[in-house]
């Protein structure tokens, strides 16, 4: 089996400063998006919904507010532990969301030795993940600083277009800082802004367990180091969960027999980042707005999203490309069509049925779909009050509004239409309003249900006669 080293994102969370980057143009359309939460304090609405964040993400930390998990709490915070270390090269800690017999074959090949050695099923497939990895990666990082205290890396200077956005919206840097009492470079605080829970809450439960590779583990180690220090990594958004979203919704895509289970894997592990003590209930939003809105632009072939030089943290020697190559990704959909077949033969061959067939066999925690809408639903706003009052009374039609969003579901489910997989979104969407929702078409993007679209686009796929319900 091949191996590479490469050095996985969950070590390289921000330890110091960023090098000074500019930012693309798919970069400065997240940091639009994302820009609603620097105007929070300007509103009693906004007031109340930042006031409501921190309430919710103590609760969910210290296990007080009972959420539907889908372990007994003690369990869920081993998980969370488990997390923290990203599996950015080949996806495989998010796959138990395939089932467990999908998902024994996937982990039997698809593994992390160490920290930085991990194989990959397929070039293919590795090149995929690798790609659009970075693309989303790229779109959460270049928020961290930029709504800490407005600059590329926490001390260079934003472009004059990414600058004014805050001229645009009059929103204000460090907004967590400011509304929880711990403004940038005060003590205890992050140097740069957006101090997260750990700095912020009155109350952290922090526990010991084991990590990622089964060794003897403390969630301090993963927030303050030496495993991963946060002291000085700006809070908003997540990019754990940007990364939970990206992967588990290109597996949801790969494997559509359970494209529900993979969007709540998603959903769970970006709750996780809550458990441990390490973001926001609005981290968590804004990382998976980030992920699906890049996500679908890349599906849709968006000329701004694909063709771009991206380093592959996947590349397998063994395979013949050379050590750091880049990959170059020009047509999405044919990159995925490809991964999709070389994954499939894999599965296929590995479990020793269809995928179809195995996607059945699972006797882990995902088997309960009651359970798995109950936990997704709970993670959709998070309780969050509604702070745009107009938005939240407006029609949406996603298809005029976003229309690429319609890929997250016809890539799965092919014989649908685009226009049907937006008609789906549209009815499906989530609570409008949100500190996200300011009307914007990547506002839209918080809003998608895609656990209640997934089942309504395997449900018409299958009365198509072209995939099996996935309700």
């Amino acid at each position: 089996m091949g191996h590479r080293k490469a050095t996985g994102f969950a070590i390289l969370c921000v330890l110091a400063p960023l090098p000074a980057m500019a930012q693309t143009a798919t970069n400065l359309t997240a940091l639009k998006g994302l820009a609603p939460v620097s105007t929070l304090l300007k509103t009693p609405e906004g007031e109340a919904a930042l006031k409501a964040n921190q309430e919710v993400t103590t609760g969910i930390q210290t296990g007080t507010l009972k959420q539907p998990i889908l372990l007994p709490f003690a369990e869920q915070q081993q998980l969370a532990l488990r997390d923290a270390f990203i599996t950015d090269g080949n996806a495989t800690e998010l796959t138990d969301g395939l089932g467990s017999s999908l998902a024994a074959v996937y982990q039997s090949k698809a593994r992390y030795e160490t920290h930085k050695d991990f194989t990959s099923i397929s070039k293919a497939v590795a090149d995929l993940i690798g790609y659009t990895n970075n693309v989303t990666k790229s779109d959460s990082n270049s928020g961290k600083y930029f709504f800490a205290n407005a600059t590329k890396n926490g001390k260079d200077a934003v472009s004059a277009e990414a600058s004014a956005i805050y001229t645009a919206n009059g929103g204000t840097a460090d907004i967590f800082g400011k509304a929880y009492d711990r403004p940038a470079g005060s003590t205890g605080a992050d140097a740069y802004g957006n101090s997260r829970p750990f700095q912020t809450d009155p109350t952290l439960l922090a526990y010991r367990g084991n990590d990622y590779f089964g060794k003897a583990s403390h969630t301090i180690d993963w927030l303050r180091g030496p495993s991963q220090n946060l002291t000085d990594s700006p809070s908003y958004p997540s990019g754990h969960t940007t990364y939970g979203y990206t992967e588990s919704l290109l597996l949801a895509i790969l494997v559509p027999e359970r494209y529900q289970q993979m969007v709540t894997r998603a959903a769970e592990y970006g709750n996780n980042r809550i458990v441990i003590g390490a973001h926001y209930a609005m981290d968590v939003l804004g990382g998976r707005a980030t992920a699906t809105h890049a996500l679908a632009h890349l599906l849709a072939n968006d000329p701004a999203y694909v063709g771009q030089h991206r380093k592959n943290p996947a590349v397998i020697n063994a395979m013949g490309q050379t050590e750091g190559e880049p990959v170059v990704i020009t047509d999405y959909q044919a990159s995925l069509k490809t991964a999709k077949a070389e994954l499939t033969t894999f599965l296929s061959a590995a479990c020793g049925g269809t995928v179809a067939s195995c996607a059945t066999k699972d006797d882990g925690r995902f088997k309960n779909a009651t359970a798995n809408k109950a936990f997704y639903d709970v993670t959709q706003t998070y309780g969050l009050p509604v702070v745009h009052k107009d938005a939240a009374g407006r029609a949406v039609d996603v298809g005029k509004v976003a229309p690429e969003a319609g890929y997250l579901l016809t890539s799965a489910f092919p014989s649908l239409s685009l226009d049907e997989a937006n008609a789906i979104l549209t009815e499906t969407l989530g609570p409008g309003g949100g500190f996200l929702d300011d009307g914007s078409a990547f506002g839209v993007y918080s809003r998608l249900n895609l656990y209640a679209a997934g089942g309504k686009a395997a449900a018409l796929s299958a009365s198509k006669g072209s995939a099996p319900s996935n309700r």
